[in-house]
């Protein structure tokens, strides 16, 4: 579809709303209703507790529901990549590389309401199990956070808030929305809330088609043949979360929660062809099924005792769609399953004037069931937890907190954190430093890994020896927060000790020895190919630096622009040799402006949001480019009577049409992994 066309169809859809305002303008009706974004929003993340974002000792990235629906956003990793220029991510078939400031998913914790997300596909979280239908906020913290969170929170805690609305007796919503490459996201919620009782059922269905921007790649070898090739740069799925939560509150003193959420994911990759390469004999599912309970006590206002328990189950494998010497059509062959009982009590109190302490103990038991990676371990950690911030003076504060954590194979560490916060009026100084820690992986300590791919074993062997990694992170925040204007710039440092890698190791005669008799599935052809095998160890150290700049201003009414900004020199030391950091990024920026106007019934939302990064350093492969993307939404709201809803909504992504189409090598990997210009539509119905 040309630029012209997409142009004219967004005029098109831009129609009811002249429609409306002319027919308004002849009723002589003035009525508007004032839209702006909220700049200091409650959050709980940075400090464990609710208050104001410009209360909170730690700064806290806040995205909402609202922005992102405005955006035209249907999913997590769109959500975050588009919104924060400090993310990045990498999708493939085994899930969506994630990166904060740097630093690779292993390193960033992601919660649901607190409690830890399982299910990782090669040290890559399944986002496909987050649900989008459900999400209130999305909280970002960055840097190390293991005094509140413990072990995987060096890089940073990623928090989803789920929403539970007590404003109808009764709500049924359904949200359509359509792109291109097969892109469809459909989800229906079921809200029930009567005398303290709620409930809320959720559906949500998401697929997409695999694509590539390049059919051509070069031979192995050479960077002048080339040959066809029908493998993906995306790698296309249908996913499905069915979830369903229970809220009870007889009174105003408790509350009381239970529920759980089902996920089923299928990738949707070519099949093998003998003309041509790149295709695949199976597709990767995974499923998930995490359940809850959890309360809450309030004796007062200021004092409270918190509970939860969560129990995660992911596993995922290969289920074969073409016939092979071992399997048939529709054979299912495990490959990880993984399982984690958490349990958390946490009191908030408030001990004397202007302080609150947080005083907590938790309990998690992580097991693994790896049939690829010979694999059948678990491992406990018991950790207790305490935080106390205290008004020293009118403008001046004070948070430190230490946990103690026992980890069943690495004994006991302790994570302290101390933060002073001077606030004078609407401005807020933060100076900070917080310890970071993280257990290494049941993968990682335990792998006996052998797997064929393309003809070629891969080798991977776990190291018990191995240490946990520590780090350190200091930052300073200046900020001023009013109704119109907030602006916030922070400078960083996160160091990082025994960081563990997995190291590639040459075969000689007596590796290969070794190698036959530990893997005596191994054929003689797959021998001779034999190169190298992995193993982890602590090897290196992380030195990553920073700077953010974040600016959102409500300019007049209904119309708000945000601009963020984020450096970021991210380095690794492996012996005595300093480099950057795989798949780091040195510059990025997202900037959005939004304009939103009520006439009476009708409301016009458009939006316009844009990320802008420089290149993406590899150290073993060509840096991939930057680039520049835009994307244009505009979103119709009717109410039409008392009780129904109405949103359509039309946009433009990728308005400019950028693409790498660079053909794919040994040597190349990806930082921009768009089809090109999209049409998007969508249907939000509500009927209450």
């Amino acid at each position: 579809m040309t630029l012209r066309k997409l142009i004219i169809s967004f005029v098109v859809a831009l129609l009811p709303g002249s429609a409306a305002l002319s027919q308004i303008h002849r009723m002589e009706r003035t009525d508007t209703v004032a839209h702006s974004y909220n700049l200091n929003p409650v959050v709980v993340t940075g400090s464990g507790h609710h208050q104001r974002l410009k209360s909170t000792a730690t700064p806290v990235h806040v995205l909402s529901a609202q922005e992102i629906s405005e955006q035209g956003i249907t999913t997590f990793d769109g959500a975050l990549t588009r919104m924060l220029p400090q993310v990045s991510m990498a999708p493939n078939s085994m899930g969506s590389f994630l990166r904060l400031n740097g630093l690779g998913n292993k390193y960033i914790l992601i919660l649901i309401n607190g409690q830890k997300l399982t299910g990782d596909i090669s040290s890559n979280i399944d986002l496909n199990r987050i649900n989008m239908a459900r999400v209130k906020r999305i909280e970002i913290l960055d840097g190390a956070a293991s005094s509140l969170y413990g072990s995987d929170a060096i890089g940073g805690v990623i928090n989803i808030i789920t929403d539970q609305p007590t404003s109808s007796l009764c709500s049924v919503t359904s949200n359509t929305h359509l792109s291109g490459r097969g892109v469809l996201t459909q989800s229906v919620n079921l809200d029930v809330y009567t005398r303290g009782f709620g409930s809320y059922t959720s559906f949500t269905h998401d697929r997409a088609d695999s694509y590539q921007n390049n059919s051509i790649e070069y031979l192995k070898g050479s960077d002048t043949e080339t040959q066809q090739t029908i493998a993906p740069l995306f790698t296309g799925y249908r996913s499905t979360i069915v979830g369903q939560k229970f809220t009870y509150v007889p009174n105003q003193h408790l509350a009381m929660n239970a529920g759980f959420d089902y996920s089923y994911k299928i990738t949707d990759r070519p099949e093998t062809r003998s003309d041509v390469t790149g295709g695949t004999d199976y597709e990767m599912r995974y499923k998930g099924l995490r359940w809850n309970l959890g309360g809450i006590y309030k004796f007062n206002p200021r004092n409270s005792l918190q509970a939860s328990f969560t129990v995660d189950r992911f596993s995922y494998g290969k289920e074969y769609d073409v016939a092979t010497k071992n399997y048939a059509i529709g054979d299912y062959v495990q490959s990880k399953k993984q399982r984690s009982t958490e349990g958390d009590l946490k009191a908030i109190l408030s001990l004397m004037r202007g302080s609150t302490t947080i005083l907590g103990a938790n309990y998690r038991n992580d097991y693994l069931d790896a049939t690829s990676g010979n694999i059948d371990k678990s491992a406990y950690t018991l950790a207790f937890y305490a935080q106390h911030e205290q008004q020293l003076l009118r403008q001046l504060s004070a948070t430190v907190g230490l946990r103690y954590t026992h980890h069943e194979t690495f004994g006991s560490q302790l994570t302290p954190k101390a933060v002073l916060m001077y606030a004078p009026g609407n401005f807020r100084f933060r100076a900070t430093y917080s310890s970071g820690y993280r257990a290494p992986g049941l993968d990682e300590l335990y792998y006996h890994y052998f797997s064929v791919n393309r003809g070629k074993a891969q080798i991977i062997f776990g190291n018990r020896d191995l240490k946990a990694e520590r780090s350190h992170y200091f930052s300073l925040n200046a900020e001023y927060r009013s109704d119109l204007l907030a602006v916030s710039l922070t400078g960083f440092i996160n160091r990082i000790s025994d960081m563990v890698v997995r190291q590639d190791i040459p075969v000689d005669d007596d590796a290969l020895l070794m190698l036959r008799s530990a893997f005596p599935e191994m054929t003689d052809e797959q021998a001779a190919k034999m190169e190298r095998y992995s193993r982890y160890q602590n090897s290196d150290k992380g030195d990553v630096k920073g700077a953010q700049l974040n600016v959102s201003a409500n300019l007049f009414q209904g119309f708000n622009l945000s601009a963020n900004y984020v450096y970021t020199y991210a380095r690794t030391k492996s012996g005595d040799e300093w480099m950057l950091l795989d798949r780091s990024i040195r510059h990025a920026v997202t900037l959005a402006a939004n304009y939103h106007h009520s006439w009476g019934r009708y409301t016009l939302n458009i939006n316009l949001n844009g990320k802008l990064q420089s290149q993406t350093y590899y150290n073993a492969y060509e840096n991939a480019p930057g680039f520049g993307l835009w994307n244009l939404n505009a979103t119709h709201r009717f109410a039409v009577g008392r009780f129904l809803v109405l949103e359509p909504s039309i946009g433009v992504d990728n308005i400019f049409d950028r693409i790498d189409r660079r053909i794919d090598s040994a040597q190349r990997k990806y930082a921009l992994f768009s089809p090109g210009r999209m049409l998007t539509v969508g249907l939000r119905v509500k009927l209450k």
